[in-house]
């Protein structure tokens, strides 16, 4: 039996950037279904959380797990689902791109908070400055 241990650190964004995930409640709603689905697919979620326009979650990728097979069941299922159970006003869609890095064990901790705080963290930054953020915690820039 294989013995892997890969964390990736996702963030997606709606189409556009639009703030379709506007109240606190719609995204709790959302992050808990995505956990499930996740869990239903053998997806491990270690960390989920975002804000009005984004998504950040921590995975950590099992043996038959590819970074793109994860982003389509994980976006896939839940643009579906939101839309389905009419959530939102307007038609939902993630967009096609995705952030995806690995995190090693000393950035774990660092990694778990930067996520759990997204509503404080969105307080003060555009999405843009978190992205740039992103690739500096990352060693991008």
């Amino acid at each position: 039996m294989p013995f892997i241990k890969t964390y990736i650190h996702f963030v997606w964004s709606t189409k556009n950037h639009k703030p379709l995930l506007n109240s606190y409640k719609l995204r709790n709603q959302v992050w808990t279904h995505i956990r499930k689905n996740a869990r239903n697919k053998g997806i491990f979620i270690d960390f989920i959380n975002g804000y009005h326009n984004h998504c950040h979650c921590r995975v950590s990728l099992g043996t038959e797990q590819t970074i793109s097979n994860v982003m389509k069941l994980l976006k896939g299922e839940s643009s579906f689902w939101i839309n389905k159970n009419k959530l939102c006003k307007d038609k939902f869609e993630w967009q096609n791109e995705y952030f995806a890095v690995s995190v090693s064990d000393t950035l774990i901790a660092k990694t778990r908070n930067y996520i759990k705080n997204q509503e404080e963290h969105h307080k003060i930054r555009t999405f843009q400055e978190e992205y740039e953020e992103l690739m500096r915690i990352y060693g991008f820039g």
